[in-house]
């Protein structure tokens, strides 16, 4: 996650906020964490639940991500990275 200064926010509020608009980013005073800055769908998906990076114990998984997560295995155990185009 990137950081900034709360000074920064004050002079470069355009770079900052470019760079909330595509992740969270860790807004800093007297070298601590104060705030976290992100834009407003990020935050909407996080208050709802529909954040599509939630993680699951295998037991849990819903079917269709367990099918995948199978897939990937299976390439992963014949040499491929997951990233491989087909």
């Amino acid at each position: 996650m990137k950081q900034f200064t709360t000074g920064d926010l004050n002079k470069q509020i355009g770079d900052v906020t470019d760079a909330a608009s595509r992740e969270p980013v860790v807004l800093t005073r007297h070298k601590k964490p104060r705030f976290v800055l992100m834009s407003y769908d990020h935050y909407e998906r996080m208050r709802t639940g529909g954040d599509p990076r939630r993680a699951f114990h295998i037991s849990k998984m819903p079917a269709e991500h367990a099918e995948l997560f199978d897939e990937a295995l299976d390439r992963l155990a014949h040499g491929e990275g997951y990233d491989d185009e087909p």
